[in-house]
């Protein structure tokens, strides 16, 4: 009984937070690939601050500012901004204006605080919050909807200060949240290999600006304001110098992973693996098996996927994807993707297509099962 309340709480926080922010995701940008910076807070909106006077706002800005220049030398980035000067955007806004992109990678920068000495760089990704720590620091960042005019309505169902809001935020970005780690990790690493900053690590927590976008998307919490130290280096021109060049490293490298090693950066829907059905056809839905999402082409051969045939290749935007196998039987679908990974694609996941488009596979799968 206890379980199925909470599935209903679930469907319910979903059916609220997809209502209000769903938008269509196919990339773009004449084949390049977008990346879209987002300057932390702003305008009325100062974020963290220090008693020294540093504002969070303005030194996100600078870092912004200066990882955009350093992409944009590369012809096939495209760069889009949600803030280039010291004015306010709604949190909701800034997913849209990823979204409307069709975004490859949406990069927040932001500071942190603390009434300690506190010092170190973290990243989050979009998740429910694994303690205490990681609540309060999404939750300090999702106190600005408080700020926007008709918050009530744009946030529908969602409350900064209930952990259980986070539940709904998590689910919806589930199909990005490898890619998002992925990159999550290579900004931990650049900032701790080649700054010898302190590591605070990847981390999961329920931030909002995460939680509007379609594309893997992180948060990236650049140090502490707060420090003696850490607030004179992020405000000074080396500091945003070298925090700039390691973000925008950690984006290079990420863009040429993809480019590279085809099956590399996919992820696998735990779900799919849960949910036993019936009967084996699922009435006007199709399934397939994603196996790689890369920006190089490839022929949809044999040769090219591990001796994998029933290849399939679709392109959005600047972004390949390939599949393997096609049909309506769920449970051959099944025996498909065990198929692919005993060929070495270990991460490969199921998707459903429903009257030619993309849709959940657990929306799929409920559909049948109702």
């Amino acid at each position: 009984m206890q379980t199925n309340i909470f599935k209903l709480i679930v469907s319910f926080i979903i059916v609220l937070t997809f209502n209000n922010f769903q938008t269509s995701h196919a990339q773009g940008g004449n084949g390049k690939f977008i990346v879209v910076l987002d300057a932390g807070h702003g305008g009325k909106d100062p974020g963290k601050h220090a008693k020294t006077g540093l504002k969070e706002k303005d030194i996100a800005l600078n870092i912004v500012l200066s990882v955009g220049k350093i992409l944009e030398k590369n012809d096939d980035i495209k760069v889009v901004y949600t803030r280039k000067t010291d004015v306010f955007v709604d949190l909701f806004k800034r997913g849209k204006i990823a979204n409307d992109a069709n975004a490859d990678l949406f990069v927040s920068i932001h500071c942190n605080a603390h009434n300690t000495q506190a010092s170190g760089s973290e990243t989050y990704v979009l998740g429910i919050h694994r303690n205490k720590t990681n609540f309060e620091v999404a939750k300090a960042e999702n106190e600005v909807v408080y700020l926007e005019e008709n918050y009530k309505e744009n946030y529908k169902g969602f409350d900064p200060n209930s952990p259980e809001s986070f539940i709904g935020l998590s689910l919806m970005q589930e199909e990005y949240l490898d890619q998002s780690i992925k990159l999550a990790s290579l900004i931990q690493n650049a900032f701790t290999n080649k700054l010898k900053r302190k590591n605070r690590g990847v981390k999961q927590a329920g931030f909002i600006v995460l939680h509007q976008t379609v594309m893997p998307s992180v948060l990236v919490e650049t140090g502490f304001i707060t420090n003696t130290a850490e607030g004179a280096y992020l405000n000074s021109t080396k500091g945003q110098k070298e925090l700039s060049k390691s973000i925008s490293d950690a984006i290079l490298d990420y863009k040429t992973e993809i480019d590279k090693n085809v099956g590399s950066i996919v992820m696998e829907i735990p779900i799919a693996d849960t949910i036993s059905i019936e009967e084996n056809t699922i009435k006007n839905t199709v399934f397939k098996i994603q196996i790689a999402a890369s920006s190089k082409s490839l022929e949809p051969k044999a040769y090219n996927f591990k001796g994998l045939q029933d290849i399939s290749r679709e392109k959005s935007g600047g972004l390949y994807k390939y599949y393997y196998g096609y049909t309506s039987d769920y449970n051959k679908i099944q025996k498909l993707q065990i198929e692919a990974k005993n060929k070495g694609y270990k991460d490969a996941y199921i998707v459903a297509f429903k009257d030619g488009k993309q849709i959940k596979l657990s929306e799929a799968l409920k559909t049948e099962s109702n």
